[in-house]
């Protein structure tokens, strides 16, 4: 039922995106996705009104891939209001508020409660949402190989 909700959620939000996207550009810098990374993230984080952010990783600085290109990170957790929230509910809420902050794709969802990697094409960036045990959020992302300048 979760998988069956978190799949329809993704597809209103990808048919939103397709609706609104133009002609792209060449795209974003690895530093111009960094910080939109970090955005979606810390909007996720207050539209699901969570408890006790706390940033993991702050990102900010180039992870080479070669080539000139290089990604970057941002991480953070916090924990839900009921403590005795299940995984797979907690992954499943994340997904809904993800689809108001910005049009993500399921890139892999495996259900029970395991991550769920989702991907933005248009801002190049990658987000896995878990839930490590009840009450408890993951969020972490990443950028696409991009160019750093």
């Amino acid at each position: 039922m979760a998988f069956s909700v978190r799949r329809g959620v993704v597809v209103c939000a990808v048919t939103v995106l397709v609706a609104v996207s133009g002609c792209g550009e060449s795209g974003p810098t690895a530093a111009e996705a960094g910080e939109t990374l970090k955005k979606h993230i810390t909007e996720l984080m207050e539209e699901s009104h969570v408890l006790d952010v706390r940033i993991t990783d702050p990102g900010g600085r180039d992870i080479p891939c070669g080539e000139g290109k290089a990604k970057r990170t941002f991480a953070a957790t916090a924990r839900d209001s009921a403590p005795q929230s299940d995984p797979d509910g907690l992954n499943t809420f994340m997904v809904g508020a993800l689809s108001s902050v910005a049009p993500y794709r399921i890139v892999e969802d495996r259900g029970r409660a395991a991550p769920i990697r989702l991907a933005n094409d248009e801002y190049k960036t990658i987000i896995i949402l878990a839930s490590p045990a009840n009450g408890q959020y993951l969020v972490r992302g990443e950028t696409q190989c991009l160019p750093t300048a």
